[in-house]
């Protein structure tokens, strides 16, 4: 098993920084104290839960500009983008700390002579988190702040690309004088990892990551009987309708398909559009995608930065050479982005035509600035298209006619339906996938029953 660790940074692949992997003993006193101290914070009311939470998200703000120079080194977000990831950050964790008194409160239930009722939300107990690297402090905010406003405690292991991130939430929460052990994190290898899971010690996961990924932490809670919640990505699709507002539909959507590389789980990677659209909106995407200034992601003037390594980049170049053997159409052409170099993760946005289901790019998850675009004669050829994976995270309608949204949107499986924009959480409203986009649900008052667990009181007064 190693050691330690290296960040190997995609802006010049050169080691960023190293980090020595948890100890078996760090593991273990990780684990006790956090049962200990989930016993004495459950006690704590919410209102001052909120008030060290609401601390700790100032002070994580107050470092804006390192936290924005960090991701971009970690993972390649150019600079000019990667302070919005504070102020998401900000967004979820201060909407989620607002509703937590409401959403925890007891649940009454009808007036039942002699009798008090009720259903209260009583806290898991020890939550393990893992994070992934693409969108670092967005994943993690949606379990971390929640969990730990509901009463439980929270064990952090994030990705071994940004492992930073980790260490600025719990400087954050040490400004805050959160108590000791309420929150935790460790620099853990994947074996480490799936022995946590299978610990007595820990209550419930959150994972946010691949398929795979989500399919070995079932494999390792199987048996133990705690819940997971598991966020694993998509293959998110786009219906241009034909009664869209064609420039607001292109320029949504080209940043949907390339904003931060095209390595979101809920950004655009097929796009269907009515064939009325079609050659006009195919010319006028190609046209805006060609503007992205692929560079080096701490200079400003850069819109588009690397993908994540260079191995991924591999991939991705495969996807394309494979769609175009089997007669799909590249619309950019590489030279135009000199930065685009085999052997390096940099690489140039990719938009393909004449593509269909039989080839990869449509089905698997292309995790980098690649779409494909087909056109479709119908809303129903449409829905057939966008229900066609074996995901289902988001997915998006562009068109001026709301009623035919909610209609097209019943029919289309997916967790968050779009009108008009995509690419964007609300945490107002629940986080959720069905097929292989995973199962769970965060953010939003609903988020906090998957953090919770219900128990009923049923009290006879006595007379």
């Amino acid at each position: 098993m190693r050691s330690e660790f290296e960040v190997v940074t995609p802006v010049d692949g050169s080691v960023y920084v190293k980090r020595p992997c948890a100890t078996e003993r760090k593991v273990a006193a990780a684990l006790k104290m956090a049962r200990r101290k989930q016993k004495e914070w459950r006690d704590v009311p919410v209102a001052e839960r909120a008030s060290v939470c609401s601390r700790a998200v100032n002070a994580f703000v107050g470092r804006k500009k390192e936290i924005a120079e960090e991701i971009s080194w970690q993972m390649g977000r150019p600079i000019r983008y990667a302070p919005g990831e504070v102020g998401g950050f900000e967004e979820r964790a201060r909407h989620m700390i607002s509703i937590a008194e409401t959403a925890l409160a007891d649940i009454a239930v009808e007036q039942k002579e002699g009798f008090n009722r009720f259903i209260r939300r009583e806290p898991f107990g020890v939550v393990f988190t893992m994070a992934p690297w693409n969108y670092p402090y967005l994943t993690a905010v949606n379990s971390v702040i929640p969990a730990i406003m509901a009463g439980n405690v929270v064990i952090l292991k994030h990705s071994s690309q940004t492992p930073l991130c980790a260490e600025r939430i719990a400087q954050a929460f040490d400004d805050a004088e959160l108590p000791e052990g309420v929150f935790q994190y460790l620099h853990l290898t994947h074996e480490q990892a799936e022995q946590i899971i299978q610990s007595s010690q820990v209550d419930f996961v959150c994972f946010t990551g691949s398929v795979n990924g989500g399919a070995a932490v079932e494999k390792a809670a199987a048996g133990r009987f705690i819940g997971t919640g598991l966020e694993l990505g998509g293959k998110d699709p786009a219906y241009v309708r034909q009664d869209a507002d064609l420039e607001h539909s292109v320029e949504g959507l080209v940043d949907g398909a390339f904003f931060n590389s095209g390595q979101s789980c809920c950004g655009i990677k097929r796009i269907y559009v009515h064939r009325s659209l079609y050659d006009e909106f195919v010319e006028a995407f190609a046209d805006l995608a060609r503007q992205c200034n692929l560079g080096n992601p701490l200079d400003s003037r850069t819109t588009l930065g690397p993908v994540v390594r260079t191995s991924a980049a591999d991939l991705l170049r495969r996807q394309i050479e494979e769609a175009i053997k089997a007669g799909a159409k590249p619309l950019i052409d590489e030279a135009l982005f000199p930065k685009n170099r085999r052997g390096t993760p940099y690489l140039a946005p990719q938009a393909l035509t004449e593509v269909d289901h039989s080839m990869r790019v449509m089905t698997e998850e292309s995790f980098g600035p690649l779409v494909g675009i087909m056109s479709v004669s119908s809303d129903d050829e449409a829905v057939d298209r966008m229900n066609d994976s074996r995901f289902g995270l988001t997915a998006s309608v562009w068109t001026c006619d709301e009623e035919a949204a909610i209609k097209i949107g019943d029919r289309v499986s997916v967790g968050t339906w779009f009108m008009n924009r995509c690419d964007y959480l609300d945490p107002a409203l629940a986080w959720t996938g069905v097929k292989q986009s995973g199962r769970g649900c965060t953010l939003s008052r609903v988020g906090y029953e998957h953090l919770t667990r219900p128990k009923s009181y049923h009290l006879r007064i006595s007379t």
